[in-house]
C-alpha cells in the first residue's frame, strides 16, 4: 500500500487533514528500547506551526498519545501506534474545492484516481498534516540512531535563489528558523514576508547530513541508500527533487576533479573529499552521508489564480481560502531529519542481521 513502507522497519501513516486523529504504527522496533517521550515532544513541536510569520496560523497541540508498543518508557516488542488528535480545523473553508481544484495541489488528481470519494477538506491524505506521523516515527528513530552515535543534522540551504552560508557541521534544532547564518536567514525570512504580502508563496532547498555511519549499510541497484532515502523523502509532499553529494553538480564536471581520492585517517581508509555524498554503488563508505531536497512554493496562495469548475467544465477564477504557510521550507526540516532517520535505521536494522 502507498502509505506504508519499509523492509525491516514497516511504517503506515493514517488519517487526514481534518479527520478526528492522525498517526502512524511502526513494526519492526527491537524490544528494550528506551523512548524519551519529552525528548520526541520536544522534535515534535520543531514542525509544528508556533505562530512564526512564515507558518499557517493553524495550530495543533501534536502531542502523540501511545496506544501500544510501549511499556514503562521501552519498546515492548509489540507494534508501536500512536496518534495525534486534530483539535482546530475549519473544513468549511475548502468547501469549493469540491469543484474546483487547486493549481499545484493534488486536487484534480485525487478526483481522478479516487472518483469524488476523497476527502478534499485541508488537502485529506495529501496534506503537510501527515508529516506529523511521521515526525513520530522519525523522531523515535533518531533516538535510536543516536544511541548507535549516529546523528543527524539539518538545516535550511536555500529559500528561492537566497542560499545559506557556512558548512552544516553542527545541530541547528535550537534556532526557531535553523540557517547555520542567521544574517542569511533574516534574508530569507524577508523574502517570504514578502511573498506572503503578495499572496504567493516560497520554494527552497533542505540539506542533511548524517554523521557516523558505519559502512556497508545499503545494496546495491535497486537497495541502495540513495533509493532508500529517496522512498521516504519523496513521500513528503512537496518535494519535488533530490541529489546526493555533488549530485546534478557532478554532470558539470570532470571525472578527475569528480572522484573522492583514498586516504587513511586513523589506521581507516576514508576519502579526501566527499563529492559522493557517503555513498557508492548505493552502500555508505563511511563518509557523511549528505543529500538535498528541493520543496516546490506552496500551491495554495492568496491570488487569484484560473481553475475548471468540474461540474460544468468551465473555466472559472479561484480564490483560495484557508490557513496556509507561506513557504513550508523551515517547518520541513524536521520532517527531512525524519525521513531521514526512518530510511538509515531500517537499512541499520538490515546490516546487524548480516553480521
Amino acid at each position: 500500500m502507498s502509505s506504508s513502507i519499509g523492509e525491516n522497519l514497516r511504517i503506515t501513516i493514517f488519517g487526514q487533514s481534518h479527520s478526528p486523529a492522525i498517526g502512524c504504527t511502526l513494526e519492526g522496533i527491537p524490544a528494550g528500547k528506551s523512548i524519551d517521550e519529552d525528548k520526541l515532544a520536544a522534535f515534535l513541536q520543531r514542525r509544528a506551526s508556533r505562530g512564526q510569520a512564515w507558518a499557517t496560523p493553524r495550530k495543533e497541540a501534536d502531542a502523540p498519545e501511545f496506544l501500544g508498543g510501549l511499556f514503562e518508557g521501552k519498546t515492548c516488542g509489540a507494534p508501536i501506534a500512536a496518534v495525534i488528535r486534530n483539535s482546530n480545523t475549519r473544513s468549511k473553508d475548502y468547501s469549493q474545492l469540491k469543484i474546483l481544484p487547486r493549481p499545484g495541489h493534488a486536487d484534480l488528481t485525487a478526483e481522478i484516481k479516487y472518483f469524488g470519494s476523497q476527502d478534499y477538506t485541508g488537502g485529506g491524505h495529501f496534506s503537510g498534516r501527515l508529516t506529523a506521523p511521521l515526525c513520530i516515527a522519525g523522531g523515535i528513530c533518531l533516538q535510536l540512531l543516536e544511541a548507535e552515535g549516529i546523528t543527524v543534522l539539518s538545516r535550511i540551504a536555500a529559500i528561492e535563489d537566497i542560499e545559506d552560508r557556512g558548512e552544516l557541521l553542527t545541530s541547528t534544532a535550537h534556532k526557531d528558523f535553523p540557517t547555520v547564518s542567521d544574517e542569511q536567514g533574516l534574508k530569507m525570512q524577508e523574502r517570504i514576508l514578502q511573498r506572503k504580502a503578495e499572496g504567493d508563496s516560497s520554494g527552497g532547498l533542505v540539506e542533511c547530513a548524517i554523521l557516523g555511519l558505519p559502512a556497508g549499510l545499503g545494496d546495491p541497484m535497486f537497495g541502495g541508500m540513495e533509493n532508500r532515502i529517496a522512498s521516504l523523502i519523496f513521500g513528503i509532499p512537496a518535494v519535488k527533487g533530490l541529489e546526493f553529494g555533488d549530485g546534478f553538480g557532478s554532470a558539470r564536471t570532470c571525472g578527475s576533479r569528480n572522484n573522492d581520492s583514498y586516504g587513511v585517517k586513523s589506521g581507516s581508509i576514508c576519502t579526501e573529499t566527499n563529492h559522493c555524498g557517503g555513498i557508492l554503488g548505493g552502500i555508505t563508505n563511511g563518509m557523511p552521508l549528505t543529500f538535498r531536497c528541493a520543496f516546490k512554493p506552496t500551491p495554495s496562495i492568496s491570488r487569484p489564480q484560473q481553475s475548471v469548475n468540474l461540474q460544468t467544465g468551465q473555466p472559472e477564477e479561484l480564490v483560495i481560502q484557508g490557513r496556509h504557510d507561506p513557504c513550508i521550507v523551515p517547518r520541513a526540516v524536521p520532517v527531512v531529519e525524519a525521513a531521514a532517520a526512518i530510511a538509515v535505521y531500517d537499512a541499520l536494522l538490515g546490516r546487524k542481521k548480516e553480521l
